[in-house]
């Protein structure tokens, strides 16, 4: 019987149970940066979107300006998205090229290159 469970075939999940699957982006693609603070973790992305969710955590609408109560995406946008953050809970500091925004469980600060 074949199954279709990756822990089973030596792939790693996380707590959200989805596979990570590597993405490499060429450098010259790349127009954004984004690391969390308590572990310096960077993520970089040709672009970026904000979104809006309803109660029940389905998706609402998409912003190209943060906000209190919206998540931060990072291209690609499709099922293999870069990075998802929670929700936005106060935006510390903002110019033009660089956003230090507090979520639900982590502390960003994000670049435009």
């Amino acid at each position: 019987m074949q199954t279709n469970n990756p822990e089973k075939h030596g792939e790693s999940m996380d707590k959200l149970n989805q596979i990570k699957i590597p993405i490499e982006i060429e450098k010259d693609e790349v127009n954004w940066k984004l690391v969390r603070e308590r572990d310096g973790l960077t993520k970089l992305s040709r672009d970026i979107k904000w979104l809006e969710f309803n109660e029940d955590g389905t998706f609402k609408e998409e912003f190209d300006e943060p906000a209190i109560g919206r998540s931060l995406l990072m291209s690609p946008f499709s099922p293999s998205f870069t990075w998802l953050t929670t929700l936005v809970t106060e935006i510390v500091e903002q110019t033009g090229d660089y956003i230090k925004f507090k979520t639900e469980n982590s502390n960003y600060e994000l670049f435009k290159l």
